[in-house]
This record gives C-alpha cells, sequence and structure tokens, in this order.
C-alpha cells in the first residue's frame, strides 16, 4: 500500500506541473478577448486531469490488493492422514535439500502442509533449523539420533568390519569402504521408525537431499494409501549389485525356516525372485518411499531385521536399506498392499521415474527416460507390474 500512496503524490505533483504549463500557454492569448471565459475553461481542464489521474490511483491500489490476495498461501485441507515427510540429513546437505523442499512444496505440500522430521546423527545447526524453517509450510522438528542407533552393536567384530571395508575398497565396490555408509544403511532398516518424533505418526514419506520432483501432484498419496489398504509405495524398482550382499538372501532364506508360522501364503516373494525360484536382486528404492509405520513396527519386520542384525551383515558386507526393506515387504505383504506411484515424477541420480501419457502433461521429465523404458534390463517395475493379484 506504501508503493500507493507514493504514487498519488507523483501524480498530484505531475497535475500541477500540467496545469502549468497550460496556463503559461494560454498566456499568449490576448487576456482581454478570453476574460472569464479562460478561467473557466482552465478550471474545467484541471479538473477533468486531476479526476483521470485519481482514478488511476484508486485502480493502482485495487490492483495491488487483488495480487495481495493472490499469493496468500492455501489453508490446508480439512481431512489429512497422520502423516510426516522424513528426511535424514546432515548439515552440510542444506544447499541441495533446500532446492529439493521447494519442488516438493511446490508440487505437493503447499496444499497439504505435513509436517517434516528432519534427523541427524550429529546436532543440527540453527543457520540449518532457520534456513529449513523459512521455506516449508508444515511443522517442522528436528531429532538428533540415539548413539546406540549410530554405532557398532557390542555382537560386530569391528577388525573384522574394517577388513572387509578395505577388502571392497580394493574391489571398487560401490560405498565399499564407507563406515557412515553401512550406518545409515543399518538405520535407515531397522531404527528410523523408532525414533521418539516419530511415535506420533501412522505414515511415512522418505525425503533426501538432491532428489527432484517433476510433477504437480494434484491429490493426497496418504490418504491414497490409507484409503485403499496400501502398506508400501515406490517410483523405481531396480537389481541390487550382488557384490554388496552376497549373503542377505541366503540369511533371509535362513529367516524363513526358522519362522513360517509368519510368513502368509498370500506374499509378495515373486518380486524378488525368477521363474526358478532364485533371487533376482530386485528391490524398491529406498530413497522414495511412502509407507504404513504400523507395518515396520510389527512383530514380524521387527523379527526379521533382528535376525539379519545378528548376522552382521550390515558392517561385514555392505548390506543396504533397499533390499532389506523390499525382501520384508515381500515377505510379509501382497500385490495388493503395494502401489507403484507411476504418476509421481521423481530423480534421484542416475535414475528417472516419469510418467506416461495423458499423466505427463502435467511434468517437466521426459517419459523416456524413466528407468523401466531406458533400462528395461535393470528395472524390475514391470516384473512389478506383470505379477498377478492374489487370491485371498
Amino acid at each position: 500500500m506504501a508503493r500507493a500512496y507514493d504514487l498519488r503524490s507523483i501524480l498530484f505533483v505531475l497535475v500541477a506541473f500540467v496545469g502549468a504549463v497550460v496556463v503559461l500557454r494560454d498566456l499568449r492569448y490576448d487576456f482581454a478577448f478570453v476574460g472569464d471565459m479562460r478561467a473557466a475553461e482552465l478550471s474545467r481542464r484541471t479538473q477533468e486531469v486531476t479526476a483521470t489521474m485519481t482514478s488511476t490511483v484508486m485502480q493502482t491500489e485495487m490492483t495491488m490488493v487483488t495480487e495481495t490476495i493472490q499469493v496468500a498461501s492455501d489453508p490446508a485441507p480439512a481431512e489429512k492422514a497422520n502423516a510426516a515427510f522424513v528426511v535424514l540429513t546432515r548439515n552440510k546437505d542444506l544447499k541441495d535439500l533446500r532446492e529439493t523442499l521447494i519442488q516438493l512444496e511446490d508440487r505437493f505440500n503447499r496444499h497439504y502442509k505435513y509436517p517434516y522430521v528432519f534427523l541427524n546423527n550429529e546436532p543440527f545447526s540453527d543457520e540449518f533449523k532457520e534456513k529449513i524453517q523459512g521455506m516449508v509450510s508444515g511443522e517442522c522438528q528436528f531429532g538428533l539420533i540415539p548413539e546406540e542407533h549410530w554405532s557398532y552393536p557390542e555382537y560386530i567384530d569391528q577388525t573384522r568390519a574394517a577388513e572387509a571395508r578395505k577388502d571392497m575398497k580394493e574391489r571398487k565396490v560401490i560405498y565399499g569402504g564407507n563406515e557412515s555408509y553401512r550406518h545409515m544403511c543399518r538405520y535407515e532398516s531397522g531404527f528410523f521408525f523408532r525414533h521418539p518424533l516419530m511415535d506420533q505418526y501412522k505414515w511415512y514419506w522418505r525425503v533426501e537431499p538432491g532428489v527432484k520432483f517433476a510433477c504437480e501432484i494434484d491429490y493426497d498419496p496418504f490418504l491414497f494409501m490409507e484409503r485403499n489398504n496400501k502398506k508400501y509405495g515406490f517410483t523405481v524398482s531396480i537389481k541390487e549389485y550382488i557384490e554388496t550382499i552376497p549373503t542377505l538372501w541366503n540369511t533371509t532364506m535362513d529367516f524363513m525356516d526358522k519362522h513360517k508360522e509368519m510368513i502368509p501364503a498370500a506374499n509378495l516373494m515373486g518380486f524378488v525372485t525368477d521363474k526358478n525360484g532364485k533371487y533376482n536382486r530386485c528391490h524398491f528404492w529406498s530413497n522414495f518411499e511412502i509407507g504404513s509405520l504400523d507395518f515396520l513396527r510389527s512383530d514380524q519386520y521387527m523379527a526379521y531385521f533382528d535376525h539379519l542384525d545378528r548376522a552382521g551383515g550390515f558392517f561385514y558386507e555392505r548390506w543396504g536399506d533397499a533390499p532389506v526393506h523390499s525382501l520384508g515387504v515381500s515377505m510379509f505383504l501382497n500385490k495388493n498392499e503395494v502401489h507403484w506411484f507411476e504418476d509421481i515424477g521423481y530423480y534421484h541420480g542416475p535414475l528417472w521415474n516419469c510418467p506416461k501419457g495423458e499423466a505427463n502433461k502435467k511434468c517437466w521429465c521426459s517419459e523416456e527416460e524413466s528407468i523401466e523404458i531406458k533400462n528395461p534390463a535393470w528395472s524390475c517395475t514391470l516384473n512389478f507390474k506383470d505379477l498377478p493379484a492374489p487370491k485371498l
């Protein structure tokens, strides 16, 4: 509004200037001839100019008010799920994370205002918290990971673990020599959902710094999952590097043999095995997940994680949370409970999930870049899609 009043002052000065010019021009004429008629004419012209300028100022003020209304934030919808975004991140990820969150807010959350839970194994800086809180629409919570969730259990031989990292680094296995990466994979596999800040929620959407969201999301994926009895949602699925998980399948089979009563007859094991029943290394890429926290907290999944954790493969090999989550989902859920979010345009370098056909009109990604089209031999998504629905 201050701009409008400044404009009014300028315009009235202009009115006075125009009037003066008119007066000076008319001095060239014979004053005796124009007399009172010239004075009346000048008064009329001045009134017309003043009225025009006043109208312009009023229209400008009205336009400014309209623009202010247009940029007002949307109210949160009345119906929402009991859900939150969960982000495992570090202070140094701030730039990449802000780029991701501004896309997520623009494409989806500015309409819904779901909260965020940020987790770190070190304290978040004041700068990190201030800059994140200033750009998102939902409530922000910042949590410190308990040391016992990001350290070696007493039953792990740390010398053996160090030798394994050295060997894998020499063999150039991806993240093979990275100690922190192993703690991250173990934490995402069995602990993030046990953080006290997550206790109040039933659903989570995992977000990582640097990922991209390419499409308008004009519905609530949390409510979609809840209303359709879904337990796990993904965008990308691929095959894991066998060098990182040489004994994971055998360890999983050992668990299944010992806990047959936990494995439902209608399951999703066809996703992780080939036609001969052998492990095909397929997994849901867990950097994007929308899932049920009740599922991860279940006795079945927790028993499976504890079995893996005792085996030591998170440290003696380099088991990732993606194949661990995927094997748990495949054992304990059926196809009807798992959903491919084909309509969510998502990128985590170097892979895309990009909607096809009519749905692509809401996106800036190219559907030909989607992993199941660009590299179908590496993707497992079409395998999932072709699995038959269970007979319940």
